[in-house]
């Protein structure tokens, strides 16, 4: 008699004591790669997995998913590619999203992938979060309703910065905005300071941190730095990191000075990734995925709920030819709560730091000074525009004195206005002594008004 055992139960042979700790790897190949893009069958995963490449000869590059089309899987390297072939194995890794954070992070100095490059020891972490931090209901933002000072005379009295305010720093290549990036570093009064230096040269990393900030300046900051030549997609790495160290520092009361060189170096290779999978170019060469993922990154900075500390940020911008109407340039004017242009005719001139007084704005000054300074302030632009206006009849002698009080003491305190506006390297300039050197400045102004109104 045959014995008929259900298959149930002799398929319950097989099966293993202990459950499996994990579903099964399903891997994939290479079967393309053009420029930066790779293309692998054979996966099931979702835009921004990580991969792992093995090669024949030992090969393991990490990649990140940005794509896919049907069956195709897009893949974009983390750092440089070399020694890769065709049918290489594409293997998803476990998506380690965490990130070390905590004050042991202070005076260290990282790479995209939170990895120190400073050869101080490994981090020494407190916690550990999440790399992606919870988007915040704009309804729940503390307002803009107190001063940070930066230590720049010219930045405390004329465009007053609030705590949790949003800044751009709009210049061409030489014009010293790292050198006033690293004057805000020493001198601010923030608790904490993150520093971004994406996509510029490897030298100016280096020249940043030794002489620009100093021992002073990197006992209290952190430095994240992805130069030009790393891969486009660790420079993005890079932006957000800096943003997401702020964040923590910030949801722990504190005070943060976000400063980051540059965001357009952040489009850049955003473009680069963009036109790597196939995305048009719309804009200059730069993709809608550029002005999508800007305002994106900046959103991020600023406020959080009342009981929370504040990230106030300077986000430097590269003027191509000193293009102020550049798309990057454009789109993070109408996004950020102010700017700051430097003059590359200014920065010929010695004149540091180069801040355009004309062509720069705080927005969110109103609500922060008082109304006398306020008053103190339109009052300088006002003479100082006049001066700018005659400037050429000025300086060709075709200028008659007598003709205009207001361009007579234009041409007066134009000495005293320079004074104001220039400052050492090392000079550090609290909120209190702008606001009174300002007043020194302007001791005609009650004159000029009676006189004007007659």
């Amino acid at each position: 008699m045959i014995n008929r055992i259900p298959i149930s139960t002799r398929i319950a042979r097989y099966l293993p004591d202990e459950p499996l700790h994990s579903p099964p790897t399903v891997q994939g190949y290479l079967t393309r790669m053009v420029g930066l893009t790779l293309e692998a069958v054979g996966l099931n995963v979702s835009v921004g997995c990580r991969c792992e490449i093995l090669s024949k000869n030992d090969v393991r590059i990490e990649a990140e998913v940005v794509g896919f089309s049907e069956n195709r899987v897009f893949l974009m390297p983390t750092n440089l590619v070399s020694g890769l072939q065709p049918g290489a194995r594409v293997v998803p890794i476990a998506h380690h999203n965490d990130l070390p954070v905590g004050l042991g992070l202070l005076g260290r100095v990282l790479n995209g992938a939170a990895q120190p490059l400073d050869g101080k020891g490994p981090l020494i972490a407190e916690e550990r979060i999440d790399f992606t931090g919870p988007a915040i209901n704009p309804l729940h933002r503390h307002p803009i309703s107190e001063t940070l000072d930066v230590g720049i005379r010219a930045v405390n009295a004329l465009f007053a910065v609030g705590k949790g305010q949003r800044m751009g720093l709009f210049a061409g290549s030489g014009v010293g905005k790292s050198v006033l990036l690293g004057m805000m570093t020493r001198f601010t009064t923030a608790d904490i300071v993150v520093v971004g230096l994406i996509g510029e040269r490897g030298r100016e990393v280096k020249e940043f941190i030794d002489q620009i900030l100093g021992e002073e300046g990197l006992r209290r900051a952190i430095v994240i730095a992805s130069p030009a030549d790393d891969a486009p997609l660790m420079r993005l790495r890079a932006a957000m990191l800096c943003t997401r160290i702020a964040e923590y520092f910030r949801d722990q009361g504190k005070d943060v000075l976000l400063l980051m060189d540059s965001l357009t170096r952040y489009a850049q290779a955003q473009r680069e990734i963009a036109l790597a999978i196939g995305e048009p170019p719309a804009t200059k060469g730069y993709p809608p995925s550029v002005f999508a993922k800007i305002p994106q990154l900046v959103e991020r900075a600023g406020n959080a709920v009342e009981a929370s500390g504040s990230i106030t940020a300077f986000y430097t911008v590269l003027t191509e030819g000193d293009d102020i109407q550049d798309p990057v340039a454009d789109a993070a004017r109408a996004i950020l709560d102010g700017h700051l242009v430097l003059s590359r005719k200014l920065a010929e001139e010695g004149h540091y730091p180069a801040i355009d007084i004309e062509a720069s704005i705080s927005r969110a000054m109103p609500n922060i000074v008082t109304s006398e300074q306020l008053a103190s302030t339109q009052r300088f632009r006002q003479i100082y525009a006049r001066y700018q206006q005659s400037r050429d009849l000025i300086s060709v002698g075709a200028y008659s004195p007598g003709s205009d009080p207001e361009t007579d003491l234009a041409i007066e305190r134009m000495p005293v206005f320079r004074q104001f506006l220039q400052q050492g390297l090392n000079e550090s300039v609290t909120i209190d002594q702008a606001r009174a050197f300002l007043e020194t400045v302007l001791p005609e102004q009650n004159q000029v008004a009676v006189v004007s109104s007659n």
